[in-house]
């Protein structure tokens, strides 16, 4: 499904709501989110485990999903629909007089807005970590790092705009998204656990193979970069791409996500043998995940990538790496030391 952006470049702001300029439509829903978000965040003040948990994964949502929809500004061609870094233009922070159409400018500068509301949930998240009690360095390491990504994330994206979209820049953007949701998912599950010392719920052949899945399920990501570096889609018609032969990475992309689905099956079988429940059914949740990622990156491939196939899979991949993430997580605990003994060291990843 290829979006046409118009015949030719327009200014921004031709696109109008209500005698209302489009840019103005998004920066009023972004203020009006930012302004909800807060409102919602009263419970940051007296934050309990359940409300924190909820934030916590609303902070796992926003941090995939914004990798979601800078795939959709790659796929539409938008990515230099704002030319400029912070700004939109040279002089404007809003897409007034830009070089590419009034859908380009409107869809990159949309993306822009949307990273408001990312550290506006982590801030959230920060300030409510802050206020716990009893205090809690590990979470603290954690909440702190993730609006800081946030704000990596931001500048990095000025980064891929300077070097007019180049695939290195590009990976970068996205696997620094993926690194983000790491510290998410990790705040996640450790926000309901005490801080105490660290229980395998897996013999150690299943803990082992959960912890290989994690270099394993990034080296996937990095190479479903590799192979978005070189396809056709990226994000501008005079973007940069890598020479690499399309065929040969995509290959490699494949046998990597063979190679998680096999781990996924093999942790099914070693969980259903011994293990928790948690691991178990977090293993069925990759394989099913792999599966389903896999049918659609073949036929995303045989299709020629239509557009709408390659967003849904980055969704995938998003996905993916959260389920490796819980399998991890889920084949061991945190539980209270033991009267006397002493105190387990704070760490922010266990």
């Amino acid at each position: 499904m290829l979006i046409d952006g118009g015949p030719g470049p327009v200014a921004a702001e031709e696109i109008e709501i209500l005698s209302l300029p489009l840019w103005a439509w998004q920066v009023t829903f972004a203020v009006v989110g930012v302004v909800a978000l807060a409102l919602l965040a009263r419970t940051v003040w007296e934050p309990t485990v359940r409300s924190l948990r909820w934030w916590a994964l609303g902070n796992v949502v926003v941090n995939a999903g914004i990798a979601v929809t800078g795939a959709t500004v790659r796929v539409t061609s938008s990515g230099l629909g704002c030319s400029e870094w912070p700004k939109c233009t040279e002089e404007s922070f809003v897409p007034v007089g830009t070089d590419h159409s009034a859908f380009n400018a409107a869809i990159e500068f949309g993306n822009r807005t949307l990273t408001f509301l990312v550290l506006a949930v982590g801030v959230i998240v920060f300030i409510a970590t802050l206020r716990l009690r009893p205090r809690r360095r590990d979470l603290r390491v954690m909440a702190t790092v993730i609006p800081l990504g946030v704000l990596g994330q931001a500048v990095l994206g000025g980064i891929t705009v300077w070097t007019d979209l180049h695939p290195a820049s590009v990976a970068s953007h996205f696997l620094l998204s993926m690194v983000v949701v790491v510290v998410a998912v990790a705040y996640y599950v450790r926000c309901r656990e005490p801080e105490g010392v660290l229980r395998p719920t897996v013999g150690p052949a299943a803990r082992a193979l959960a912890t290989a899945l994690l270099p394993v399920g990034f080296l996937l990501l990095a190479a479903g970069t590799v192979v978005t570096g070189t396809g056709p889609h990226g994000g501008d018609a005079e973007a940069p791409r890598w020479g690499f032969d399309l065929v040969l990475v995509t290959r490699v992309h494949s046998v990597l996500a063979w190679a998680v689905l096999a781990g996924a099956l093999a942790m099914v079988v070693l969980t259903l043998r011994t293990g928790s429940r948690t691991a178990r059914v977090q293993s069925l949740l990759l394989a099913g995940a792999v599966l389903l990622q896999g049918v659609l990156g073949y036929v995303q491939y045989l299709l020629g990538l239509p557009e709408w196939l390659v967003v849904l899979h980055v969704l995938g991949s998003a996905l993916v790496w959260i389920a490796i993430l819980r399998l991890y997580f889920g084949t061991a605990e945190r539980v209270s030391a033991p009267e006397g003994a002493p105190a387990a060291p704070a760490e922010a990843v266990r």
